[in-house]
């Protein structure tokens, strides 16, 4: 397989290696280091890529599994929510504050949430995941992946219709 190839296929998704490790690691340089080294680890298997289903699902899987040999050797357990900057050329000033502030809200909710509920959000919500794919991500069952999506959006869903009726009655 030549480098042109090989960066055709991995290219793609390396931003979601990237958003999968800071997720995990929280430090914006630590999750660089950890997608720098899957793509190395990647690369040095270059011939067995191609035997592979999903190249991007096992990606991730060896992303989330450096993650977390990373944080057994640090003992940390941090986690973070990473949201994709969203612009409009067009909105106002009032506007994008307003947006900025929700977005605050959401991440300070998520990351109230349990850790497998937080990265099952991040897989689906945010990356834009099947279950199916999270599942092989996350070694868990279809049916658990989607329990525990339902509850961290019951979750959500119910602290957000709170925060905003706040003094309503």
């Amino acid at each position: 397989m030549s480098e042109k190839e090989f960066l055709n296929i991995v290219l793609p998704f390396k931003d979601k290696l990237y958003r999968l490790a800071l997720q995990y690691l929280i430090s914006k340089d630590s999750a660089e280091d950890a997608t720098q080294e899957i793509i190395y680890k990647l690369w040095k298997n270059k011939t067995k890529i191609s035997s592979y289903k999903n190249v991007e699902a096992f990606a991730m899987t060896m992303t989330k599994n450096y993650c977390l040999d990373q944080l057994k050797s640090k003992n940390s357990n941090n986690l973070k929510l990473v949201h994709s900057n969203y612009t409009d050329a067009n909105s106002s000033l009032d506007k994008n504050m307003e947006v900025n502030d929700s977005v605050n809200i959401i991440k300070q909710l998520i990351n109230g949430l349990p850790k497998k509920q937080r990265i099952i959000i991040q897989l689906r919500d945010v990356e834009q995941y099947t279950f199916e794919e999270i599942g092989k991500i996350l070694g868990l069952k279809q049916t658990a992946i989607r329990v525990a999506l339902s509850r961290a959006r019951k979750t959500i869903r119910e602290k957000i219709t709170e925060k905003h009726n706040y003094g309503i009655n």
